[in-house]
Order: C-alpha cells, then structure tokens, then sequence
C-alpha cells in the first residue's frame, strides 16, 4: 500500500489542497504519456530511416571496394596507393540543429559535395583508370552516406534518452504521486470523519450533562 504523504494536517483546506493536487498530477500523467507514445512514433521513424541509411551506405561501400580490388588488380596495389595519397580532400561541415517534438537533434550539412570530377581529384588521365576513377567516385558518395547515417543515429539516441526521461516521469506519477495522493487523501477523509464522530459523542455527552443538572 503506498505511503501517505508527511507533514499534511488532516483538515478539510488540506484535503482540497491534494484533490488539487490530483487532479494537476493525472493532468500531467495523460500529457506526458502522450507526449511519450508521440515520440516513441517519432522514433520509430528515425529508426526506420536509420536502417534504410545504413543499407545504402553498406551496398556503396561494397560498391567502392568491389572497384579498388578491380583497379588494385589491373594497375596494381602500389600505383592505387600513390593516387590515393595525391586525391586528399577536406571534409566541411555545417553543424546546427533542429527539433523533433521539443528534442534537439544534431543536423550535419556538407558545404560542398564530396563527389567530384575526374579532373578535380588531383592525379592525370595517363597515371589511372576508369577502375580508379568509379571506385574513387563510390567512396566519395560512401562518405555523403556515413555522414547522414551518423546524423540519424545521433537523433536516435537523442530521441531514446528522451522517451526514458520522459518514462521515468510517467511511472514516478503513476506509481507513486497519485498513489499517495489517493492514501493521503484516504487518510484525511478517516481522520475527518473519525473526528466528526468524537465531536458528535462530546457533544451528546455535555447535552446529557446539561439535561441533568436542569433536572
């Protein structure tokens, strides 16, 4: 049986006090467990996107390194090597936020896209070969990918921690504040009527002492 609150002075201010104090918590109660069910859909859906992401970015890798091996093969492992380190390229990233139900998530924007020309990767027609080229080109896109899936997994964690908050609010008020809210309430309605009951037997025996002395 839940624990009455203590401290509260078993009067009839004070029982209004926590029917008041009931109502607001079960008020508080249907709101926060709809704003739960509403995040947990929202969730969902990021999971949803999450998995289609991870898909794309696992079927273009496969994609890049089916290529290198192909380009390893026909101009060898050492001449790949050297054109990888000519075509470095800076990654810039704009980083904000936004809001999926009141919870901040992270938003990640390339500045510029990462997939380029041949001619812009830093190392000549005569040196490569369209192996080189398409899996270069595939691991560039690989990247646009990862970028997005680190995006959507960082809002589902996000998303996750909040539904937990938000569900250890919820059980806190409905197993234990509203609870203890009823006993306590229970309680002072006892007392109450127990106290009306002593009054009422006082006051039937002052009555009857009265009645006698006038006799």
């Amino acid at each position: 049986m839940p624990e009455i609150i203590e401290g509260v002075s078993p009067t009839r201010m004070e029982l209004l006090r926590l029917s008041r104090r009931e109502k607001l918590a079960e008020k508080g109660h249907d709101l926060l467990r709809e704003k739960r069910d509403a995040l947990i859909a929202e969730l969902l859906d990021v999971v949803s996107e999450v998995r289609n992401a991870r898909k794309e970015m696992e079927d273009k890798l496969k994609e890049a390194f089916a290529f290198l091996i192909f380009a390893q093969a026909r101009s060898g492992v050492e001449q790949v090597r050297q054109l990888s380190l000519m075509t470095s390229q800076e990654i810039e990233l704009e980083f904000s936020s936004r809001s999926i139900m009141g919870v901040r998530v992270p938003s990640l924007k390339l500045e510029t896209e990462l997939a380029r020309k041949v001619t812009e990767r830093g190392y000549g027609f005569i040196d490569s070969s369209a192996a080189v080229d398409r899996s270069a080109r595939s691991f560039e896109e690989a990247v646009e990918k990862i970028i997005k899936l680190a995006e959507l997994e960082e809002a589902v964690r996000n998303l996750a921690r909040e539904v937990e908050k938000i569900k250890r609010r919820v059980n806190a008020l409905e197993y234990i504040m509203i609870p203890r809210l009823k006993t306590t309430r229970k309680y002072i309605r006892m007392r109450l009527e127990e106290m009306e009951r002593e009054n009422f037997t006082r006051l039937k025996r002052i009555k009857a002492m009265l009645e006698k002395r006038e006799r």
